[in-house]
Order: C-alpha cells, then structure tokens, then sequence
C-alpha cells in the first residue's frame, strides 16, 4: 500500500502537545512562522510519498551489492538521494552558522520521521551524516568545520560513525584499532571495524567516517579512545584527492534493512593511494578524549532511532488498518446481514487500538522531548536552560528504548492483523515486523538506555524530574476528571488508569533508589522494565492530554472526526496497555530478591 505521512496528527500533537508556540518564540526563530512550518510539512510529504516511499519494497527485495571492493545501492537509492540533498533537507535542523537552516528540532523531528517511515533502509544515511554534522559543529576545529560540514549538509558528502570491532561490541573499552601520530599532524589508522551503516555506498562523492581509536601510549579501557576525521577521499576544499586506505570488504546480510549497505570496513589494509601504514585520520578534539566525543553522535543518533521506531509503527498501522477495512470475514457479532470487515470485529479493534495507541503515544513523547532541546538550546533564562536541558537529557533513553520496543510489538500486531497473509511476504506486513527488530539492537541496546536512564538519570537526581513528570501526569488527571462533557465518562476512565499508572511509577521510582544503596544489581534487574514503564506511562500522559484536547475542540464546534478518534485512542491505551505500568512496579520491587536467585552459576 502507499505510504500517506500522517500530518493531522503531527500539527496536533505540534500545536496542541510539544509547545510549537512556545518554541516559536525562541530567540533565533523569529522568522520561523506557522504558516511557514506547515509549508515545511507539506512539501516533506510530497517528497517522502513520491520520491522515497517507492524505495521501500525495492531496497528490501533488492539489496546493495559488494563487489570488487565497491558498493552499489539498492535501485533508485542514488536518484533519491540526489533529489534529497536539492532539496535541502539534510541542512533542515542545523544551525544556520554552520550552513544549515536553522529550524528547530521540533520542526526537524516530524521530517524525520515522515522519511524513516517512507523508506528506513534509505534514512539511514542521512541520520548519520547528521550526527557527524552535529559532532563537528560542536567538537570540530574551525579548520575542520569549514572542510567537512558544507558538502555534508550539502549532500555531497555522507557521514558514518565507527565504533564496533569484532571483539568490541558495546564494550568500548575492548577497542582495538590503532592510531599512530604522523610528523605533519596527521595520523594512520589501522583495523576493522563492523556493522557500519552506510560504511560504503554509491550515492555521494565522498563518504566521511568518524572512527574510535587507541594512540600507542592511551591508557587502557574507555579512556584512551580517541576520535578520528577518515575521509574515504583526502580533499583540499572542494577538491577531492586520493584514495584514502579505508575500504569495505564485506556487506552483511541482514533480517531487515536490506536497502541499507551495512559495511565491514578495513583500514590499513595496504589500498589505496595514500602509501603504507594504514588510512590517514585526523583527530578531533584532544587525544583520549574520543568517547565523549562519539557520545555528541551517539546521543543524537538514539533520538533518531526513537524516531524510526515511530516512523515503522505509523507504517505498520497504515498498512493494517488498510487491510482491516478491507478484507472481509465472518459475520458481526451483533448480528449483519453477511460477512463484514474484519475491523468491525472486537479483538481486531483491540489490536488496531494498541497499534495506533502505542504509535500515536510515542510520536507524542518524542515531539516533547524534541520541544525540550530547542529550549534547552535558545531559551533566554540560564536556569530554564539547563532544567530543559535535564528534562530532555531523561527523555533520550525513553524515546530511544519504548519507540523502537513498541515499534516491534506494533509491526507483530501488524502480521497479527492480516492472519495468515501477515506470514506472507508479498503482502509486506513482515518487512515492517523485520526492519523493526533491529531497532530496540543498534545504537546501544535497550538495556543499555535503561542503565542510562536509571544510572545517569533517576539516580544522579534522586529521582527529582521523574517526579516533577509524575506530578504533571496527575494535574492531567485531574483535569480529565472536571470535564463533565459527552465524552465525561471516557475522559474519567483515562484519568483513573493514568493515575494508577503514574502512581505505580512513583513507586518504582521509590525502589529502584532504595535498591540502589543496599543491592545494586537489584535496581538494574529492573531497569527495562522501569524504561519501558516510564514510556508506557509517559505516552499515555500524551495521548491523556491528546484527549483534553480535542474534548475542547468538539466543545468548541469541532465535528471534524479526528477529535472523538483521538479520545478512542486514548481510551484504548488506557484500557489495553496502562495497566502494564503496575505489573512492571510488581517485578521492580522485588529486583533484588529476584537477582539472588538468578545470579546462580546455572543461569
């Protein structure tokens, strides 16, 4: 089916959720208008539905080819990534010193996600290379931020990150590859690095890889890793010259994905055309100092996954509700005259309503955290930055691990759905079920936001921004509560399920930090569920508020029917998926006695 971006929800969910007002009004976004973001929205629409939407099923059927060292992408891609970089989308949400754009991240979040939905195989590229803009922009030189950040946001150049090796998985501390300090400032990098999006590719004239190494004299673990500038092609302004020693030897082949090259790459290997000795890098920053420096990357880079995990959800919803309304099986059971859609059926109701609950909800809480970043950035008080700062800093582990987690309950529910034609592959429910699953995997594990998020978040602050969430969670509640519209007795069931809800993640909150002072490992037996609650619970606040208001807008006149379907959704999520906050309190609070049991040799 074709893909239609969702823009009602995303202007609601801007307008009436994530503050777009507010944010507007940022110094540095004065000429940034309202009329001016629905344009933007538009046109990424146009441009996400016609041009790569089509690549979808292509990449996945016909993947990118290694061959004799070089790497073709799937049919279309290079055309589309043309197209992409004219019509300026990779500068959109950089800064305008920098040569970007300058809009803000609330405006870049739904281009984001409108282009992961059309095609994730495709995005790929593009949300690298703007975490290597980003990582530049703030860590850079001047020097290197001259060179390298005009034709990235140009689209001339692509950008990677490299950190995995064979042995070095999500345990940096194990890097291997070596970096050594050449006379003119330079240095030559030798070793392997796996699992690298985009490592190699057709569709860009040079590709710019950001690579963790070790200097010979680093000290051991994670700090001594430091961080290297390797460009396929040395260039001297706009000018491209030789070959650098960095060169795919392989590409994996993959459960989902599949348009999406993911490279091993070889540096040192004796190629090229820049001598013996390995491929030449420059550092970034100061020596020993590169994981903090990845970390820039890496941060953005998991908002983005978050946002992925939205854009597949919306792709796997449309595709099911599509096939819901169409396909005809068995009678109603309030009695019909024949056989009816199977969308009027309870059970495919319930499905579609976790479906659209869980991706609606996420799409929710990423727009918010996203609101959170331009006022951490722009706002004019030091102090409003820096909480906003905090607060979006607590939402990255959230829209990174419950989206992408979601996203894979949301594409199963899809198969679900469509019965025995979900198995099927033509009918392209799986690949959203396929693509989805490595989405909870890259860009560090749900594991690893979960120990983020209780170890750098609930723990460093005691607990204080969950609970400044939590309390803003029941004045919703309470809100609901006083609206004594039609809609009073739907709006009353949301407020006492998002309240239970909130007040089970107080508790955990409560138990992860007394575990933490007496059995640490039983407040990290908890930590994924106490993410994935804290997700549940913050996406249902959203959809909660979603439902105030447009309960004020059908008061207000409103007889559009996306209004009383915004309050169907949230009364689903409420009724199908809050409840799971309690259970996940249940398991939290016996984390510790649970590990003594399971830390056994046997396990």
């Amino acid at each position: 089916m074709t893909y239609q971006a969702p823009i009602q929800d995303i202007r609601f969910v801007l307008r009436e959720l994530a503050d777009l007002q507010g944010v507007l009004a940022l110094p540095g976004f004065e000429e940034v208008s309202e009329d001016l973001v629905d344009a933007i929205l538009e046109e990424n629409a146009r441009f996400v539905e016609q041009e790569v939407a089509p690549l979808n099923v292509e990449g996945d059927r016909h993947p990118a080819i290694w061959q004799d060292g070089e790497v073709r992408t799937s049919p279309g891609f290079k055309a589309a990534f043309e197209a992409f970089a004219q019509g300026g989308w990779q500068g959109l949400q950089h800064e305008s010193e920098m040569g970007g754009q300058g809009l803000p991240r609330l405006v870049g979040a739904p281009a984001t996600e409108n282009l992961n939905a059309a095609s994730l195989a495709f995005s790929l590229c593009p949300l690298l290379t703007d975490g290597v803009i980003e990582a530049l922009s703030l860590v850079g030189t001047p020097e290197q931020q001259a060179l390298y950040i005009p034709p990235l946001l140009a689209g001339r150049w692509t950008g990677t990150m490299n950190l995995t090796e064979p042995q070095a998985g999500s345990d940096l501390a194990l890097l291997q590859s070596r970096a050594v300090r050449q006379d003119d400032g330079s240095y030559r990098i030798t070793g392997q690095k796996i699992f690298i999006t985009y490592g190699d590719h057709d569709m860009a004239e040079n590709i710019i890889h950001l690579v963790l190494a070790r200097t010979p004299q680093a000290p051991k673990g994670v700090k001594g890793i430091s961080l290297f500038i390797v460009p396929k092609f040395l260039a001297d302004g706009n000018t491209l010259g030789a070959r650098n020693d960095v060169y795919c030897a392989s590409l994996e082949h993959k459960l989902g994905i599949h348009g999406s090259p993911t490279a091993v790459l070889l540096y040192g290997s004796g190629k090229g055309e820049v001598g013996g000795g390995g491929a030449v890098g420059y550092l970034i920053g100061e020596e020993n100092h590169g994981l903090g420096y990845m970390f820039i990357m890496m941060n953005a880079a998991r908002y983005a996954v978050g946002l992925q995990g939205v854009a597949v959800s919306e792709r796997a919803l449309q595709q099911a509700v599509a096939y819901a309304n169409e396909r005809v099986q068995g009678q109603a059971l309030e009695g019909s005259d024949g056989a009816v859609p199977i969308a009027r059926h309870p059970d495919v109701q319930r499905m579609l309503g976790i479906m659209r609950g869980l991706t609606e909800g996420a799409r929710a809480v990423a727009y918010v955290a996203a609101s959170h970043r331009d006022k951490a950035a722009r706002a004019a008080d030091p102090q409003a930055r820096a909480r906003h700062k905090a607060i979006y800093e607590y939402f990255v582990p959230i829209v990174k691990g419950f989206s992408t987690e979601s996203s894979v309950e949301v594409a199963s529910l899809g198969v679900q759905v469509h019965g025995g034609m979900g198995f099927i592959e033509e009918t392209g429910a799986a690949l959203y079920y396929r693509d989805a699953r490595i989405l909870p995997i890259y860009e560090g594990t749900t594991a690893i936001q979960a120990n983020d998020f209780i170890g750098r978040k609930i723990l460093r602050d005691g607990g204080a921004i969950a609970k400044e969430q939590i309390a803003g969670m029941l004045e919703t509640a309470a809100g609901l509560r006083a609206d004594d519209g039609a809609d009073a007795e739907g709006l009353a069931l949301i407020a006492d399920r998002l309240e239970a809800a909130a007040r089970a993640y107080e508790a955990s909150v409560d138990d992860i930090l007394a575990q933490a002072g007496t059995h640490v490992r039983g407040a990290f037996m908890g930590s994924v569920p106490c993410l994935m609650q804290a997700g549940t619970v913050h996406a249902g606040w959203q959809l909660a508020r979603s439902a105030l208001a447009a309960a004020r807008a059908i008061r207000a006149g409103s007889t559009d029917a996306f209004h009383p379907a915004k309050i169907a959704t949230a009364v689903a999520y409420a009724a199908h998926v809050l409840p799971r906050a309690a259970a996940m309190a249940d398991a939290i609070s016996v984390g510790a006695l649970a590990d003594r049991y399971m830390n056994r040799q046997w396990i």
